[in-house]
């Protein structure tokens, strides 16, 4: 199996790892490059140093190709930007930002770069200021979300773009990673699906959480005021929800509100509360049941992905 993005970026499937802000570090990154994917360290909000020893760590546990998320809203942004191109990081995913400002030092780097976009016009004018490709992420991913659905998003964004689209967004096994391909997409991007592998360092109770998940279960919070997010059903969602109906019945409403709810939260998440932690997931967490390696899910991926094309063009015949 042949792939644009794998002959662009240096890998060998086209499968990216989310860049879960304090959960994708070093050893579930390294990991997933190491077994064949490209694996993405989140920058979030952390400070150059933080992300400087992530960098140093994954390099002593693979010799492929790996990313850096760069969060261009977080008040390191600038200094993380200085440190992948000092560092001489290959490849950068881009998200809450504009990277425009940049591009003409990435490429000077010979850095690719990868932004994340929730609608056409965004990637549009990412292939406009260079872009080597971009991730199109439906809301039925976990986290930070958008207003549009994978199934019709990922089909406009390679209607209008001529760079390669990832698609994201409700990739759980090889039937979702088979229809990514059939809307056009050369590859993939899967978060939730790695929030249960054996390398991602979150709480036990983080995992467990994501394991019982129902199809019901992640919920987006904020649809109204704020930032919308998915997560999976808890005290804290409940919280959201009383206080979006609380605040729509006023006539000034306050909105800090709800950043002051979130504050912290995913990181109590990840730290092992799931009662008022934000526990983001996507809604394929209902379809998870088992922890694995990283190898493994790739691996499973590929072979259910094969598996499904070869049956579809069997039928089809």
């Amino acid at each position: 199996m042949s792939f644009e993005i794998c002959e662009l970026l240096g890998i060998k499937y086209p499968i990216f790892q989310g860049a879960m802000a304090w959960i994708a570090d070093a050893d579930l990154a390294g990991a997933v490059s190491e077994a064949g994917g490209l694996g993405i360290i989140a920058g979030g909000n952390a400070p150059k140093d933080v992300v400087k020893a992530e960098i140093d760590k994954i390099r002593t546990l693979t010799d492929k190709p790996f990313a850096v998320n760069i969060m261009l809203l977080s008040p390191f942004a600038a200094d993380i930007i200085d440190l992948v191109i000092e560092e001489k990081v290959p490849i950068i995913t881009t998200g809450a930002g504009n990277p425009s400002p940049y591009m003409e030092r990435f490429k000077e780097a010979g850095i690719k770069v990868v932004p994340v976009v929730p609608s056409v016009a965004l990637a549009k004018r990412m292939e406009k200021i260079g872009a080597d490709a971009v991730i199109a992420e439906g809301m039925e991913a976990g986290g930070h979300i958008g207003k549009l659905t994978s199934m019709p998003l990922v089909p406009q964004v390679v209607d209008a773009v001529n760079i390669p689209v990832i698609g994201a967004g409700g990739v759980g096994d090889g039937r979702g990673m088979a229809a990514m391909f059939m809307l056009g997409a050369k590859g993939v991007q899967v978060g939730t699906r790695f929030l249960v592998a054996k390398e991602t360092n979150i709480h036990e109770n983080y995992k467990q959480k994501v394991l019982k998940a129902r199809d019901i279960d992640a919920v987006a919070t904020c649809q109204i005021f704020g930032h919308p997010v998915r997560a999976l059903k808890n005290k804290l969602t409940a919280e959201f929800d009383k206080a979006e109906k609380e605040e729509m019945r006023k006539e000034v409403p306050d909105t800090e509100r709800f950043d002051k709810l979130g504050q912290g939260a995913l990181k109590a998440a990840v730290d092992g509360d799931i009662a008022y932690g934000s526990v983001m997931a996507g809604q394929i967490a209902g379809m998870i049941n088992k922890e694995e390696t990283v190898e493994e899910i790739i691996l499973d991926l590929m072979a259910d992905t094969k598996r499904v094309v070869n049956e579809r063009a069997q039928i089809w015949a």
